[in-house]
């Protein structure tokens, strides 16, 4: 296979995975955004997180809300909670690496937020532990997975599935 090959191969693997989440996913993904919006009236926000590229998916999507996107309009609160190094060395040192979703959660969360724990196999053991946080505090809950949702499929009011096995590809969609 030549590199030009490998190359269509690979837009073609992502053009097919978002056909086939845009048949099956539209109402979710609309569901979702009614939430959100839901508790922006409320004077609630938005709470990403995850690890790694989903980590840095969360972020982006913070960044987005907070500042612009497509249009100027009044800054929307969303907090990402992969980004302050303190928190995260603190609570992995002295309690416990799948604990530090779950403490921030505990301290920023009320029951007006909408929380996205990110996990592109649906079996982080901290984005699992930071959902079950966010259902304690009374939070809405949303799930960005893959493969077959894996645990997290269960522990949240909504779930996104993208029905792919390829890690790159299920973060493309989640993006």
């Amino acid at each position: 296979m030549t590199s030009e090959e490998i190359i269509r191969d690979a837009f073609n693997a992502s053009i097919l995975v978002k056909q086939t989440l845009m048949q099956q996913s539209v109402p979710v993904i609309q569901k979702m955004a009614s939430q959100i919006v839901r508790a922006y009236k409320r004077g609630g926000k938005l709470v990403l997180f995850g690890n790694g590229g989903s980590a840095a998916d969360a972020q982006h999507v913070a960044g987005e809300l907070v500042n612009r996107f497509l249009f100027d309009r009044p800054a929307l609160p969303a907090i990402a909670l992969t980004t302050d190094s303190s928190i995260l060395t603190c609570v992995g040192n002295d309690s416990a690496f799948d604990q530090i979703f779950a403490r921030q959660v505990e301290a920023l969360v009320t029951p007006d937020d909408v929380v996205i724990g990110i996990s592109t196999s649906g079996n982080s053991a901290n984005v699992l532990t930071g959902v079950q946080a966010a259902r304690a505090k009374g939070a809405f809950t949303i799930g960005l997975s893959g493969r077959r949702g894996g645990h997290l499929k269960n522990l949240v009011d909504l779930c996104l599935v993208v029905p792919s096995e390829s890690t790159p590809r299920i973060q493309e969609a989640h993006i």
